[in-house]
C-alpha cells in the first residue's frame, strides 16, 4: 500500500470517527480550516490522490460515504497545494444530499455533471 492510500485510509478513520460521535461539525471545520500548502502542486497530484482515496475506500471496512470521501479528498488536495473546495449538495424530490470536491469549478472525484443534479448548500 503507497504512503498516499494509507494517509488517505487514516484520514477515512478520522472522518468516520467524527460521524460516528454525531459531529458534522467538527468535520467539516477540519476541512474548512485545512489550509492549502503555499507551494506549486506537482503535475498529476490530483488524480493520484483521487485514486489513492478511491483505494483506500476499497480497502476501507464498511461502506464510505460521499461526505468521508470529500473530506479526506479536499484535504489532502490542499495539503498538496491544490486549491480545492467540497461542495455540498441537496436536491428536493426525492430528497438525496451528495458531496463532492471541485478544483477549479471542475468536479475531481465524481461525475462532471454532478453540480447539475444539486442544489449547492456549502462550499469550503
Amino acid at each position: 500500500m503507497s504512503s498516499l492510500v494509507l494517509k488517505a485510509y487514516l484520514n477515512l478513520i478520522y472522518a468516520d470517527l467524527y460521524l460516528a460521535l454525531g459531529n458534522f461539525t467538527k468535520l467539516h471545520d477540519k476541512v474548512r480550516r485545512c489550509l492549502v500548502r503555499k507551494t506549486a502542486p506537482d503535475p498529476g497530484s490530483i488524480e493520484r490522490i483521487c485514486s489513492a482515496v478511491d483505494m483506500a475506500c476499497i480497502w476501507y471496512w464498511k461502506e464510505v460515504l460521499c461526505l468521508q470521501r470529500s473530506a479526506v479528498t479536499a484535504c489532502l488536495l490542499k495539503r498538496r497545494g491544490i486549491q480545492a473546495q467540497m461542495v455540498i449538495g441537496a436536491q428536493q424530490m426525492p430528497f438525496k444530499a451528495h458531496a463532492w470536491v471541485e478544483v477549479e469549478g471542475s468536479v475531481v472525484n465524481d461525475r462532471p455533471y454532478t453540480p447539475e443534479m444539486y442544489l449547492v448548500l456549502d462550499r469550503f
